[in-house]
């Protein structure tokens, strides 16, 4: 009854809807501290994790769909936050010379500056989890894993049924 209280709901269809409510409402919980935290460091959470894929990915460039790709947030604009990342001096773009439409993404020196201290607090996002023991962490990993799994195998059954009666 704890998260119909926290909600406003009498009751749940079922414990996976229950289950499933509690994932977004915990994720809007968790996700308003990660902004706060991003935020101290005068940036966003996708600014931070594409950054982080640019650092991951030095010296060799990346291409914009390929930072979408690799995004936490697959709805993230990637043309949009490459150019608030160029504005702000914290990745170069220039030009793929072998296909003109396409452009390289490097991490910049002020980049890799930013996000080597905002390395140093990361810390306090893991504290965010001190309500769990680190065995139930990997078990929440886990059932997470198995939830994307659940999810992308009926999102692709759902797009395959799609195309099929297109």
């Amino acid at each position: 009854m704890i998260l119909e209280n926290e909600i406003g709901l009498s009751s749940f269809r079922n414990e996976r809807q229950k289950a499933s409510i509690s994932i977004l409402y915990t994720y809007g919980f968790l996700a308003n501290c990660y902004e706060q935290f991003y935020k101290m460091h005068g940036m966003t959470n996708q600014q931070y994790n594409a950054l982080r894929i640019l650092r991951d990915q030095y010296p060799k460039p990346v291409s914009t769909s390929f930072l979408r790709e690799k995004m936490l947030d697959k709805m993230s604009d990637a043309s949009r936050l490459v150019s608030r990342l160029s504005a702000k001096g914290l990745v170069v773009v220039t030009q793929n010379p072998t296909d003109k439409r396409l452009v390289n993404i490097l991490i910049s020196e002020t980049g890799h500056q930013l996000i080597s201290d905002i390395d140093s607090d990361l810390y306090k996002l893991d504290d965010l989890m001190n309500g769990i023991t680190e065995e139930e962490a990997v078990q929440l990993t886990s059932l997470l894993y198995k939830v994307r799994n659940s999810l992308k195998s009926t999102y692709d059954n759902t797009v395959t049924e799609e195309q099929v009666h297109a």
